[in-house]
């Protein structure tokens, strides 16, 4: 049970490879993919909209997911962290699906871009405050079965193994 990874351990890990999978998304767009570079404006207010929103959310998710956690002794901590394969894959088939249809290959840069702010958002504001909170309650969060995108995480919490 104490082996299953932390919530915060996880959230470093999975944004640090969404952030990877965006910027080397940007990167090979900008690189090999005339129109990627369109409506540059238009990139950098939306990109600017997630990156408000991503530090504005992050902490707030972070607070109410940590103060409802629930104690897990006991409970079944399978909380199936993301696989880190899939990460890339979401960033280019979201890419895909938004610029192959359209042509749009800005708006598949908009969705990098995206990929890139929202995995810097958990590993570089989230991961940093689930710390914090470990550090202020003693305890340590874990995901639990039935977090879901859409509904939110739910997390249990540990308290730190006894010497002895």
């Amino acid at each position: 049970m104490s082996g299953a990874p932390s919530y915060r351990e996880r959230l470093a890990l999975e944004g640090a490879v969404l952030a990877g999978s965006g910027a080397i998304g940007s990167a090979a767009l900008l690189a090999f993919v005339d129109g990627a570079d369109d409506g540059p404006w238009n990139t950098i207010g939306q990109l600017a909209v997630v990156a408000a929103l991503g530090a504005w959310l992050g902490p707030r998710l972070v607070k109410k997911w940590t103060a409802a956690a629930e104690p897990a002794e006991g409970l079944e901590l399978s909380g199936d962290p993301t696989p880190l394969w899939q990460l890339p894959a979401i960033t280019a088939g979201l890419t895909l699906a938004v610029a192959v249809p359209t042509g749009m290959w800005d708006a598949g840069l908009r969705v990098t871009g995206g990929c890139l702010l929202v995995g810097l958002t958990q590993a570089g504001v989230m991961a940093p405050l689930v710390a914090r909170e470990e550090r202020r309650s003693g305890r340590r969060f874990v995901r639990l079965p039935g977090s879901r995108i859409g509904r939110g995480t739910r997390l249990g919490w540990l308290a730190p193994a006894t010497p002895g």
